[in-house]
């Protein structure tokens, strides 16, 4: 039997982040980038980056929110 690769997706809160962008280099699967959009402090936060390919998204590893000092990301596994 094969297993799944596990599948997710997270919520990053975009007025908490301040963009330290540690969640971006400690993402497996760089799924995680720079957004365009100042926030309300003045920050470039972090946003999840659109994957079209469903085989390359998110894989739930937690990496990112255990890495945020911010607390500004959720994990969901679904």
């Amino acid at each position: 039997m094969m297993s799944e690769k596990k599948k997710g997706f997270i919520s990053i809160d975009k007025e908490v982040c301040k963009g330290c962008y540690l969640c971006i280099s400690v993402c497996p699967l760089k799924l995680i980038e720079v957004s365009d959009k100042l926030n309300m402090k003045g920050f470039y936060p972090a946003v999840p980056r659109s994957t079209e390919d469903k085989k390359k998204g998110c894989i739930a590893c937690a990496q990112c929110a255990i890495t945020c000092p911010d607390v500004a990301i959720e994990v969901f596994c679904g």
